[in-house]
């Protein structure tokens, strides 16, 4: 897999053109977002515009298929218009999408995760462990800037926003923002002040999630690594234990809700 490695749009390709890509490089990716409040500055559909704009990035590099974003998200921020889908349904439908990529000849799948809440993350993660113990499949599930660095993964807030100011700045609105301090429980911001974020942020943060994300698909083709894979999980997963523990009774419906009480008396 080169620079050069065939890529295209699942939707678009005919079966000839897929066959071909598929024979020289197995890999689909995913872009997953949600519709979910992202406070008046941003967009409801930020997280799958994000992802889908950093998979087709990376599929350019590393050649592959590029699907069609998906929508619908587990945990999203309580709102009116934030549209959440039950954690069971969500994770069938990854359990279904897995195994008809394995049964087309993909290889390896790479879901880019625009919302990565905790409940959503955990579940996604335990349907690409699962897929890949059933199909013998390569699953890399990853937030977009999370091989970058993890504290860049905030909410509404200053990476999000320099993200969409890089990528669609027309759907960006900062001045819908009220005077500081910004109270998450009105703004949906969750981390440092987006009124500093910038389009050369957010462009500089793609280009090194782009290079991070290619090189780690490239090495998981030539050299195997669902060990590798189960090492990220297992990190990720201990990451997400405080939150785990601290709120999750056997729903993450109810443990984002508990959270998201919690938020709203602190402010």
């Amino acid at each position: 897999m080169t620079d050069t490695a065939p890529w295209g749009r699942y939707a678009e390709l005919r079966p000839a053109d897929l066959d071909r890509i598929v024979a020289a490089a197995p890999i689909a990716y995913v872009p997953w977002g949600a519709l979910e409040w992202h406070g008046s500055h941003l967009p409801f559909g930020l997280e799958g515009i994000a992802a889908e704009a950093l998979a087709e990035r990376v599929v350019q590099r590393t050649g592959g298929v590029l699907l069609p974003p998906t929508w619908w998200a587990i945990t999203t921020l309580p709102h009116r218009f934030s549209l959440s889908i039950q954690s069971e349904v969500i994770q069938a439908l990854w359990d279904g999408v897995f195994a008809e990529l394995a049964r087309a000849g993909f290889h390896m799948v790479v879901v880019i995760s625009g919302h990565y809440a905790e409940g959503h993350e955990l579940v996604l993660i335990d349907a690409a462990e699962h897929a890949m113990a059933q199909h013998g499949l390569l699953v890399l599930a990853i937030p977009p800037l999370a091989l970058v660095d993890e504290t860049m993964l905030d909410h509404a807030a200053h990476w999000e926003t320099a993200l969409m100011l890089a990528l669609r700045p027309k759907l960006v609105d900062l001045t819908a923002l009220a005077p500081a301090p910004l109270d998450p429980s009105t703004s949906a911001v969750l981390g440092a002040d987006p009124r500093r974020a910038t389009a050369g942020q957010g462009e500089s943060a793609l280009k090194l999630a782009t290079e991070r994300i290619a090189v780690g698909v490239q090495s998981l083709m030539q050299h195997g690594g669902p060990s590798v894979l189960r090492e990220l999980y297992a990190r990720r997963r201990a990451s997400y234990q405080a939150y785990v523990d601290r709120y999750f009774r056997g729903s993450w419906e109810e443990a984002i809700a508990m959270w998201w009480g919690e938020k709203r008396v602190k402010s």
